[in-house]
C-alpha cells in the first residue's frame, strides 16, 4: 500500500469514529472531527502532512511496489 492510501484510510476512519462518538458520547467529538479536516485541507496547500511524517518515522515507505 502506498503511504497516500495509508493517509487517507487513516484520515476516513478518525472522521467516522469521532462523528460517532461525537454524536453518541458527546459533541465535543466533534472538534476532533474538525481537526482531522483543517489538517486535510492544509495538507492539500502546504503539502505537509503530520501523519505522513509520523508514518515514516514507523518505517512505512513513501513509494511501494505495488
Amino acid at each position: 500500500m502506498k503511504i497516500e492510501q495509508i493517509i487517507r484510510a487513516i484520515a476516513g476512519t478518525f472522521i467516522v469514529i469521532s462523528v460517532l462518538l461525537g454524536y453518541y458520547v458527546s459533541e465535543y467529538w466533534f472538534l476532533f472531527t474538525l481537526f482531522v479536516g483543517l489538517n486535510l485541507f492544509q495538507s492539500a496547500f502546504t503539502k505537509w502532512c503530520l501523519m505522513e511524517t509520523i508514518l515514516e518515522k514507523m518505517g512505512a515507505q513513501k513509494n511501494c511496489p505495488e
